[in-house]
C-alpha cells in the first residue's frame, strides 16, 4: 500500500471515530426517554420510575418515563427497536420480553438482534399456592398428589402467557405435574380466586398474596426463583424441592435499540448498577417483590438467549398463544 493512501485511511479512520468518542463523552445532553411497554403502576413501572428518578440525578438530565401498554408489551417493545440508537432511548422488558417471540406467530421485534443489552435490573419470583382445604404442606406432597391425579386439578394464573402460567407449562415438562390453566386478568383476581376456593391452587407474582400467606388464608409451598427470597426466606424453592435448575422468575431488564454505541451502554450499565446497589434501593424494590440482579451487558445477553429458547421450548409444544 502506497504512503499517500495509507495516510488517506487514517485519516477516514480517524474522522469515523471522533463522532462516537464525541457522543459518548457529551451524553448525555438532552433528556432520555424511557419507554416501559405496561400501564403505570405496576411492578415494571415502579422499577422503571425508581431507577429513573435516580439514574436522571446521575446524569444531570431528565429521564422520561413513556408508557406504552398494548399487545403483551409489543407495541412498547417494537417502539424501542425502532428508535435511534444514540441512548437518548432506554427500554424496559421483562417476562413477555422473552415469551412474545414464542407466543406470537409474527413477532414485531427479535429480543437479541433489536436490542443492545444493558443489565439484568431485579427479578421477582412467582409463588405456587393452595387453598388450606388441600392436603400437602410442601411441595413435595403437592408433586405426588397431582402425578397421582393427573390433569384433575386447576390452577389460576394472571393471564395467558404470564410467566405464571409459563411455570406451569415447565413442570409439566420438566416434572410431569400436569395442571389445567384457569387465566383471570391479574394476579389479584387469580388470587381471590384461590381464596375463595373457586380454584384450588394459584401460580402469581408474590407481594399480592404475601399477605394471605402470612395470615394462613393461603399456604404457600414454593417459589420459582433460583434462590431464595430475602423478603420471604421461610419459602423453599422449586429447585431445591427436587427439581434442580427450575426458574421461571419475573425479570426486569433495561435495554437500548441495537447499535447504541458501546461506550454509553457501558456508562449507563455502570451508573444503573451503582443504583441499583444503593441499600435504600435494594430495600425498595424488595419492597414491592423484586430481588436486585445488576448484571452486565453480556451477562444480560446470555440471560436474555438463555431465556427466549427456554420459553419457545415450553410454548410450542403445549400450544399456548397470545389472546
Amino acid at each position: 500500500m502506497n504512503k499517500g493512501l495509507s495516510t488517506v485511511l487514517l485519516l477516514c479512520y480517524a474522522f469515523l471515530s471522533v463522532p462516537l468518542t464525541g457522543a459518548a463523552q457529551d451524553y448525555p445532553n438532552r433528556p432520555v426517554r424511557f419507554i416501559v411497554p405496561f400501564a403505570p403502576g405496576g411492578g415494571s413501572d415502579i422499577v422503571a420510575r425508581v431507577v429513573g428518578q435516580r439514574l436522571s440525578e446521575s446524569l444531570g438530565q431528565s429521564v422520561v418515563i413513556d408508557n406504552r401498554p398494548g399487545a403483551s408489551g409489543n407495541i412498547g417493545h417494537a417502539l424501542g427497536a425502532k428508535a435511534a440508537p444514540d441512548g437518548y432511548t432506554l427500554i424496559l422488558g421483562s417476562s413477555n420480553f422473552v415469551a412474545n417471540p414464542g407466543l406470537f406467530q409474527k413477532n414485531p421485534y427479535d429480543p437479541v438482534k433489536d436490542f443492545a443489552p444493558i443489565t439484568y435490573a431485579a427479578g421477582s419470583p412467582n409463588v405456587l399456592f393452595i387453598h388450606p382445604s388441600l392436603p400437602p404442606r410442601t411441595f413435595r406432597e403437592f408433586a405426588t398428589l397431582i402425578k397421582a391425579n393427573p390433569g384433575k386439578y386447576n390452577f389460576a394464573s394472571p393471564g395467558t402467557g404470564t410467566t405464571s402460567h409459563l411455570a406451569a407449562a415447565l413442570l409439566k415438562i420438566e416434572g410431569g405435574i400436569d395442571l389445567l390453566h384457569v387465566p383471570y386478568n391479574g394476579a389479584g383476581p387469580a388470587a381471590l380466586a384461590v381464596l375463595g376456593n373457586q380454584v384450588p391452587i394459584g401460580i402469581t407474582g408474590l407481594p399480592p398474596v404475601q399477605p394471605h400467606i402470612k395470615s394462613g388464608a393461603l399456604r404457600a409451598l414454593a417459589i420459582t426463583s433460583p434462590q431464595r427470597f430475602s423478603a420471604a426466606p421461610e419459602l423453599p424453592t422449586i429447585a431445591e424441592s427436587g427439581y434442580p435448575g427450575f426458574e421461571a422468575d419475573t425479570p426486569q431488564i433495561i435495554l437500548a435499540p441495537a447499535g447504541t454505541p458501546k461506550a454509553i451502554i457501558a456508562k449507563l450499565n455502570t451508573e444503573i448498577v451503582r443504583i441499583l446497589k444503593l441499600q435504600e434501593i435494594k430495600e425498595r424494590l424488595v419492597g414491592i417483590g423484586f430481588e436486585t440482579v445488576a448484571s452486565t451487558p453480556e451477562e444480560t445477553a446470555r440471560r436474555i438467549q438463555s431465556d427466549v429458547a427456554k420459553w419457545t421450548r415450553v410454548i410450542k409444544p403445549a400450544g399456548i398463544q397470545a389472546e
